[in-house]
């Protein structure tokens, strides 16, 4: 038994999961919570229950990977590692068209490219077309990613006179192609914190969705890759991840790459990586402007359940003066986005998003915040869906608003590392 399905040994089937999984809380089905698919993946692997076994793909295949089970466990168990390694036996040669097709974007620069210049121009007419169907739907997501906060300080900079610390920005794929006003509202705030930003050439996609669906080659060739390129850096800079999927695998290289020539290096990478709100809370952060409004914070699973990282994000929105921090009911609960799950799942995916966007619409807020992608695309379709324009921003941006308002920005023309 490898290492990885050893860290299901723990399990006593105590249950206390179950409250914790979005896809048995929609269903009620056994099979659909944690411990069901535990039984299921022990028999497998044990050779009891053939790959065809009627149900065995269904209910794995119908996990989100979100790991809130993880953080409810009193064991211990380790089961995103577990299902990720029955996920690379079972799809190895089948997985659903629909995730092949995205994990041969996300690999391949040049189709990237393609693909999101052919997304930002089509995401101009995304707000006249979003709505409740699923075709609607697809252009919600689309819609909500456009920036939203400071567009004036779009092409300004802040200034670092004395850097305190050196980083270097991990770019990504679907945040370098449809979310690069992040990246430049986290390069401002950096600056702004007293930070130098170092550019790393030679990255590519982190391999997240590739190692999540069971393409574990394709996942080994993309780390490798994001390990030769940060290995050129100095050993002081840290890296910094402003999306909570990439920074939770990067973390996670060692295992992902464990045996291989580059172990070393990519346990250097992962131990100097860190959350972007995890520099500035340690730098700070520095105080800006005030933003009179109500946010609901809705923390990313993998920020919360893979990283562990809980606190600092609600530490720099806290640091903002008079913005209001509302507290909802699910925030420990995925929001049914989980990489390509919305696209392979549609159906599970939006019922699990409803109970999101209800709780999120109750809490009346002006603004929503969280800090991955993939979570503001799908939150954000989600209110359009129901006719909700609240904006859904990444927690840096409101930070650079609170910077812009305190007039820390000067007039040169930014840049994104």
């Amino acid at each position: 038994m490898t290492a990885q399905l050893a860290g299901l040994a723990p399990c006593t089937h105590c249950g206390f999961c179950l409250q914790s999984c979005p896809t048995f809380l929609v269903t009620g089905d056994e099979a659909d919570g944690p411990r069901g698919r535990i039984e299921l993946m022990r028999e497998f692997t044990a050779g009891r229950i053939p790959a065809d076994a009627n149900g065995l793909r269904y209910h794995l295949d119908r996990c989100l990977g979100c790991r809130a089970c993880e953080t409810a466990c009193p064991s211990g168990v380790e089961y995103g590692s577990a299902l990720e390694e029955v996920r690379a036996t079972l799809n190895a040669d089948s997985l659903p068209i629909t995730s092949r097709i995205v994990n041969y974007v996300m690999q391949d620069g040049g189709m990237q490219r393609v693909t999101f210049a052919g997304a930002r121009v089509a995401r101009a007419v995304a707000r006249h077309l979003a709505g409740p169907s699923s075709l609607g739907f697809a252009w919600g997501m689309l819609d909500a990613t456009h920036a939203t906060t400071n567009k004036h300080a779009a092409h300004t900079t802040a200034s670092v006179q004395e850097p305190r610390v050196r980083v270097a920005l991990f770019t990504g794929c679907i945040m370098s192609g449809l979310f690069s006003h992040v990246h430049e509202a986290t390069a401002r705030v950096l600056r702004a914190n007293g930070v130098q930003l170092m550019a790393v050439p030679g990255q590519r996609c982190c391999g997240a969705l590739h190692a999540h669906s069971g393409q574990h080659a394709d996942a080994v060739t993309l780390a490798r890759a994001n390990v030769a390129a940060f290995a050129q850096i100095p050993e002081d800079v840290y890296v910094v991840a402003n999306s909570a999927g990439c920074g939770a695998l990067l973390k996670e290289y060692p295992r992902l790459l464990s045996g291989d020539p580059v172990e070393e290096d990519a346990m250097a990478l992962a131990e100097r990586t860190c959350d972007v709100s995890e520099i500035l809370v340690e730098l700070g952060p520095t105080v800006g402007g005030p933003i009179p409004l109500r946010m609901a914070y809705d923390p990313p699973c993998h920020l919360q359940h893979a990283q562990r990282v809980t606190d600092p994000p609600l530490r720099i929105l806290e640091s903002i003066p008079e913005l209001e921090l509302v507290p909802h009911a699910d925030a420990h609960l995925c929001c049914g986005s989980a990489g390509s799950y919305s696209l392979v799942e549609p159906e599970l995916s939006r019922s699990i998003l409803d109970r999101k966007v209800s709780t999120l619409a109750a809490a009346n807020v002006d603004v929503i915040t969280t800090g991955n992608p993939g979570c503001i695309m799908q939150i954000g379709a989600g209110l359009r869906a129901v006719g909700d324009d609240t904006p859904v921003v990444h927690p840096v941006e409101l930070l650079d608003r609170s910077y812009a308002a305190a007039g820390y920005y000067g007039s040169q023309r930014s840049s994104t590392p």
